[in-house]
């Protein structure tokens, strides 16, 4: 058995009393190669860090693998968003107004909707994306009302040199207040910690694919 299925089911396992909770494989800087094992054994939840990356081996597979389920979990810029189209199926960063507007654009016209998370800065710390916890009733409001978005949960990045759990607690009780059923949080370093506290999708990378050179 390949390695980075063993990787997978090691998670799977220590995940076995949360059935609600989804594992997304992040494949950033890795290629097909180290991919298709886990495709080939029925994963189907990837995520992707940059645009241009994706694009470069995720086309092939997704016409191989058509239930593959790919992720944009990384800064998303709004002149990149007609690339997310037909590939992506999640965004897991929106954390701006002017983001929302040219996502609705760019589904209006490829007529696709994305399921969206919206990226919120917990720690308000400056060289983090996410809208912070003040600004984040507007741009929700917004985001469903005026530009007929998907939002269907929160995701967050928690500052590192403080104990994680608060601030995945803090987003547990977020998603809550708006009602939304999907939370996005948790990586190879603390998912544990944020399946404890509801997280619905971990973005798992080198716990599964090893150490990026």
């Amino acid at each position: 058995m390949h390695n980075t299925i063993n990787n997978l089911e090691n998670i799977k396992n220590k995940l076995v009393n949360y059935p609600k909770a989804k594992i997304i494989a992040v494949s950033k800087t890795f290629n097909q190669e180290h991919i298709v094992p886990l495709l080939d054994y029925g994963h189907k939840d990837f995520g992707e860090n940059k645009i241009q990356e994706a694009l470069e081996k995720w086309p092939s597979l997704k016409e191989k693998y058509t239930d593959i389920k790919l992720h944009m979990i990384g800064k998303l810029q709004t002149n990149k968003v007609k690339f997310l189209f037909p590939h992506f199926d999640y965004i897991h960063s929106l954390d701006n107004l002017k983001l929302a507007e040219k996502i609705s654009k760019e589904e209006l016209k490829n007529k696709k909707k994305f399921k969206i998370f919206i990226q919120v800065n917990l720690g308000d710390e400056n060289q983090k994306n996410g809208i912070s916890i003040k600004e984040l009733p507007d741009l929700y409001k917004q985001a469903v009302e005026k530009f007929e978005l998907n939002i269907i949960g929160l995701m967050c990045l928690p500052p590192q040199k403080e104990s994680v759990s608060s601030y995945f607690s803090e987003l547990k009780n977020l998603n809550m207040k708006f009602n939304l059923n999907e939370l996005s949080m948790g990586m190879s370093g603390d998912y544990l910690e944020a399946i404890k506290n509801n997280a619905t999708y971990v973005r798992v990378g080198s716990k599964i694919f090893g150490s990026r050179t």
